[in-house]
């Protein structure tokens, strides 16, 4: 602590950042040094305001001074007044620290650890050396400089970083040694390599069986060489089986290959299973189109033939009403003719009158001539307008027949469309009964007794014999042989147990 402008000898009872090694720009100082020589109020400031820093030292009032990675331009400041150019001609030099406190210790093959970053305290900021105006910011020197300026190297290339770029790849050096020195796991036996070990092993157990047999049969004797082959066979399988033993591997050789096996069985039996279904999508797909291919079909079918049929009837139409409009032509022309004969009469009978004023008096021979032949020309208008008649009315008959059975058509296909609503309806409604016909076909259940009860439809034997066994009933009321069909509902006897009871009622 400063006092008097003396140093103490006493160590502080804190650690100080200025008192150790010094330290990474990024972690900053772990606790609150003593004041320097500097301790007091600040000069005042003779440069434009800096930016903050967020890195070591800090001024009094909590501003940054310009670093090297950072410089801020700035202008010329004014010279300061001449009694503060005496002050600032001779810094004062720092006295050297006379305790630092020990560095955490460095294990080879672990990574650096670093005390955990604190924040200093807001009530003590470290001193910035005195600006002097027309000289560069200068940074205090000796060996305590490095942790004051350790805020101020941002990747320089100093003592710091080289110290844990070394550290870094030693530890990396380490981990790769160790990761290298660990024996490599075993890995377990596949069904492909298990296959041939297993067809050799059962070779050399063939083989020394032979051996053992042929030793049998010698009672037990056997040459050197002999021997010596035997104990080469049960050596080789020796080595054979050694990757089946559970001793070599860390799991049973025989469930690794069960296991194995199972794997292969289940995705065997998932690509099946994936065929299967993909193969029957496809079905259900071609099904689909085929369907959606006889509709459509079946759709352009019916239209076509309701094109066609409403052609013909145009047709026809068309065609009756030439034929009616030449018939009323004919009557048009029959009407004609008629008036034409009245205007005749009416002309003949006012030229007589105007000739009988005259004193002129035609014969009888005349007037009987010509009433005969507008007799005759009346006859025939007649029979012409009656034909005329007879062929528009059979003409009408045969349109109105033909809008007649328009009109049945019509119907008919209301009916039909109405019933399938009502079969489509039925059929719904026994499926939400009884089940999907297609997945529960009852009809196929019900078909023997169909096929009972209709035999004597598609059976003339059958019918035969049905008709005779009926025919047995036949009888008067008292004949002993037989029994006559009962003319009404024949009613059931009670039930002989209460059990029975249950089950009818």
């Amino acid at each position: 602590m400063r006092e008097g402008g003396e140093m103490s000898q006493q160590p502080p009872p804190f650690p100080s950042s200025f008192a150790r090694p010094p330290q990474p720009h990024y972690f900053p100082p772990t606790g609150a040094p003593p004041q320097g020589v500097y301790g007091g109020p600040p000069p005042p400031p003779h440069h434009p305001q800096f930016p903050l820093s967020p890195f070591p030292p800090f001024s009094a009032d909590g501003r940054g001074l310009p670093t090297p990675a950072y410089p801020p331009p700035f202008r010329p400041p004014l010279p300061p007044p001449p009694w503060q150019q005496q002050q600032q001609q001779k810094p004062p030099e720092l006295p050297s620290p006379q305790w630092r406190p020990a560095a955490p210790p460095y294990i080879a093959g672990e990574k650096p650890r670093f005390p955990p970053p604190e924040r200093p305290s807001p009530q003590w900021r470290p001193e910035a050396l005195p600006f002097v105006a027309g000289e560069n910011p200068r940074l205090p020197l000796g060996p305590d400089a490095a942790a004051s300026a350790g805020g101020l190297r941002r990747g320089d290339g100093g003592d710091e970083s080289e110290q844990w770029l070394s550290r870094f790849l030693a530890c990396r050096r380490t981990e790769g040694t160790a990761a290298a020195a660990s024996p490599p796991k075993p890995r377990g036996l596949k069904p492909s390599q298990a296959g041939p070990l297993a067809a050799e092993a059962l070779r050399l157990v063939a083989q020394v069986t032979a051996l053992c047999g042929a030793w049998r049969l010698r009672d037990d004797h056997a040459e050197a060489e002999e021997v010596a082959e035997a104990e080469a066979r049960l050596a080789e399988l020796r080595e054979v089986v050694r990757p089946l033993r559970v001793e070599a591997a860390a799991e049973d050789p025989l469930a690794q290959l069960r296991r194995h096996a199972e794997k292969s069985r289940k995705k065997r039996l998932r690509r099946q299973a994936r065929r299967q279904e993909a193969r029957a999508a496809r079905e259900e797909e071609a099904a689909r189109e085929a369907e959606r291919e006889a509709r459509i079909e079946s759709w352009r079918a019916r239209r076509a033939l309701e094109v066609e049929e409403r052609h013909r009837e145009q047709e026809l139409k068309a065609a009756a009403d030439s034929v009616l409009s030449e018939v009323r032509k004919k009557q048009a022309d029959t009407k004609r003719m008629a008036e034409i004969l009245r205007g005749l009469e009416k002309l003949r009978k006012l030229r007589k009158e105007a000739a009988a004023r005259k004193g002129v008096c035609p014969p009888p021979a005349a007037d009987e001539a010509f009433e005969n032949e507008v007799q005759s020309l009346r006859a025939l208008i007649k029979t012409r307008t009656e034909l005329y008649e007879a062929e528009e009315r059979a003409l009408r008959v045969m349109l109105e027949g033909e809008q007649e059975e328009e009109r049945k058509r019509e119907m008919e296909k209301k009916l039909k469309r109405e019933k399938e609503k009502l079969l489509q309806q039925k059929r719904e409604m026994d499926s939400k009964l009884f089940g999907d016909p297609e997945e529960f076909p009852l009809a196929r259940l019900l078909e023997p007794f169909t096929q009972y009860y209709l035999q004597a439809e598609y059976s003339a034997p059958s019918l035969i014999q049905i008709r005779h066994e009926w025919d047995r009933y036949l009888v008067p009321t008292d004949h002993p042989e037989g029994n006559f069909i009962p003319p009404g509902w024949v009613i059931p006897c009670q039930p002989s147990s209460d059990i029975w009871a249950t089950a009818v009622g």
